[in-house]
């Protein structure tokens, strides 16, 4: 008899299957590849690379590149396979046991609650209020009232899309004693980060990832900023080069260069903005807020309208068995052509079912 380890099969899973849509925007990826002299400098870079050595240097390389960004010392940046790594590893850190309490927003990052059954730990959801805005007063409280361990906001928050201000972060990195975790896979499209604050509030931990705003979601690359007590203890968690050679050479060219990036970056706001106000202006659908490179709505026969965009070969992300995002479907944006398209779909739809 296999004897696997105990709870493992009450460990819920993410969905990660992924169909090939002729229009995919269901998973906030980018939607255009490199751009063409990164993707020949990549690619320059990419031939020589010694297949035959663990990749101590191009960690260092992009590492100490990283720092040098954000002016903080080199050993206060951990690199992951993703923020998603980064996120599970301080999870892992902070947890260990059913007294490790780990507080984080609801609906948001579905992964979250994953890493805290991995971890070990009691997760406690804290409920975004029903506009998906976080009361910080009230998250405050909540950490505080549960001596948490760890505390976790995604800013801007996945799948909605809306954020909290630096100056909001900052209180709550001001008023609560446990480590405190800020995931900014997004911030690229919102332009108002809090990584700053690391420099005051030790207990801070900001997350970031490559896979958004840089195109690199095919390679794993994510990154973590934190006080040098923090990281030194963190890095125990991963294993020995644990990330490979080509993600980290890929990321190190595409850091140098992401003004690259920018005018896509700002594409895909710009494009945001439009396809809000266009959304906005269909009878029974709601748009919500976002500073991000999706748009959340809710719509009443949510349901039909996913089923018809699948008919159509057009993949938008819906919540299946989540009550908080019941008649939501998450629309990433693409581009402006395929916007277009799942637009027209989504507009016939809702006019017929008007009828």
């Amino acid at each position: 008899m296999l004897k696997y380890r105990k709870d493992l099969s009450l460990m819920p899973s993410y969905d990660g299957v992924e169909r090939d849509y002729s229009i995919k925007v269901n998973a906030n990826e980018c939607n255009l590849n490199l751009p063409p002299l990164v993707e020949e400098r990549v690619m320059s870079r990419l031939s020589r690379v010694a297949f035959n050595r663990y990749p101590n240097e191009q960690y260092d390389d992009l590492r100490d590149q990283i720092a040098r960004n954000f002016n903080v010392d080199a050993d206060q940046i951990l690199l992951g396979s993703g923020s998603s790594e980064i996120i599970e590893k301080v999870f892992y850190a902070f947890g260990g046991n059913s007294r490790k309490r780990i507080v984080y927003p609801q609906p948001s990052f579905s992964m979250y609650k994953i890493y805290a059954r991995a971890a070990e730990a009691h997760a406690i959801p804290f409920e975004l209020d029903d506009n998906y805005d976080l009361d910080v007063e009230k998250y405050i409280a909540t950490v505080n009232g549960e001596k948490a361990h760890l505390a976790v906001v995604c800013n801007p928050n996945n799948p909605t899309g809306n954020v909290l201000t630096v100056d909001q972060i900052e209180t709550i990195a001001q008023r609560i004693d446990c480590a405190f975790l800020l995931d900014e896979a997004y911030v690229e499209f919102y332009g108002h980060s809090a990584v700053n604050l690391v420099k005051k509030y030790p207990h801070l931990i900001v997350a970031r990832t490559f896979s958004k705003a840089y195109g690199l979601a095919g390679a794993r690359v994510g990154y973590m900023i934190a006080n040098r007590n923090v990281t030194k203890m963190i890095e125990k968690t991963f294993m020995p080069y644990h990330m490979n050679v080509l993600s980290l050479a890929t990321a190190d060219i595409v850091y140098q260069m992401r003004d690259e990036f920018v005018p896509r970056i700002q594409m895909m706001i710009a494009e945001r903005k439009r396809m809000s106000g266009r959304l906005a202006a269909l009878d029974g659908v709601k748009v919500y807020p976002s500073e991000t490179n999706f748009i959340l709505i809710k719509y009443d026969r949510a349901v039909e309208l996913n089923r018809r965009l699948e008919e159509l070969d057009i993949g938008v992300r819906y919540f299946v068995g989540n009550p908080r995002l019941e008649n939501c479907l998450r629309i990433s944006m693409g581009t402006r052509e395929e916007n277009d398209a799942w637009f027209a779909a989504i507009e016939k739809f809702v006019r017929e079912a008007k009828a």
